[in-house]
């Protein structure tokens, strides 16, 4: 996947195994497609929040904090995304509050397969429907990812209709409609991320979904010629060259390198890497 093609996509799920650097890559995506006129949420559900740091905005807290011209950050919980969906319902704010206090509501919010990650997709998914081009999920790592994409689909035979199964089953269309929705893989060129990265896709392909990108983050320069240089860099490279090798023989489909830099997580970086990605993507 180039990133024109990206750019026609509107939701773009980017995950990975946690550490390989998949909230700087919904960053850098974030800068990409905002540069090329989109309105862009990057949406994030880890209630640490990381994405503020990578922009240099405030943190959001759960509100839409603008990052930039046509990008925007927001940090969501799904919990939240629920309660806000009965409020709507129930517009009299005793009864909804009566409602999501309850030990039933609680029980169900918690124990409906695939709600809560529905919840998040749905919420990405009416962004779209008027305020936004373009949401970039910073997703959870690796198999919960899977899990999360399959949710609504889960989600919808579990509720065998009504209005929550008929949202559940319009959302499960929209994931797998490839021309709307794309995922992004972030990974590192080492042993265990690698490994997870190639278990990821095989479990996506289960789920008929296809990632449109692999991104192998902080690969360590390239050997000086002669090969003359301090140890540990020579070993690091010869890993990753070893371990980028084992990828792109089990993995068919577009890849692109990023460099390990000297800067700290920050806009400095994150502009460096968007220029180099648009250098590197295939």
């Amino acid at each position: 996947m180039d990133l024109d093609r990206l750019a026609e996509l509107r939701l773009v799920v980017v995950t990975g195994k946690g550490g390989v650097g998949k909230t700087t890559l919904t960053a850098v995506l974030g800068r990409l497609m905002a540069g090329r006129g989109k309105r862009v949420l990057l949406l994030e559900a880890d209630p640490r929040e990381s994405l503020h740091q990578a922009l240099g905005t405030e943190p959001s807290g759960g509100a839409m904090v603008p990052a930039g011209p046509g990008l925007s950050i927001q940090n969501l919980q799904p919990a939240e995304v629920i309660e806000a969906l009965v409020r709507e319902k129930v517009p009299i704010p005793y009864l909804a509050r009566k409602i999501t206090e309850s030990v039933a509501y609680r029980q169900f919010a918690d124990a409906a397969p695939g709600l809560k990650e529905t919840a998040l997709l749905g919420y990405a998914y009416r962004v779209l429907h008027g305020k936004k081009d373009m949401v970039v999920l910073d997703a959870p790592a690796t198999g919960h990812s899977a899990a999360m994409m399959a949710a609504p689909g889960l989600l919808a035979r579990a509720s065998q209709g009504g209005q929550l199964g008929d949202m559940a089953a319009e959302l499960a269309a929209y994931l797998a409609d490839a021309s709307r929705c794309g995922v992004v893989l972030a990974t590192l060129a080492e042993e265990m991320p690698v490994q997870e990265t190639l278990e990821l896709i095989d479990l996506l392909a289960r789920q008929g979904i296809r990632p449109g990108l692999v991104v192998v983050n902080g690969m360590y320069p390239a050997l000086p010629r002669g090969g003359r240089c301090p140890e540990l860099w020579k070993a690091r490279r010869l890993m990753n060259e070893a371990e980028r090798a084992r990828l792109a023989a089990a993995w068919d489909g577009p890849m692109a390198e990023l460099p390990l830099l000297p800067l700290d997580r920050g806009p400095a970086l994150v502009e460096v890497l968007a220029s180099r990605l648009a250098e590197a993507v295939p």
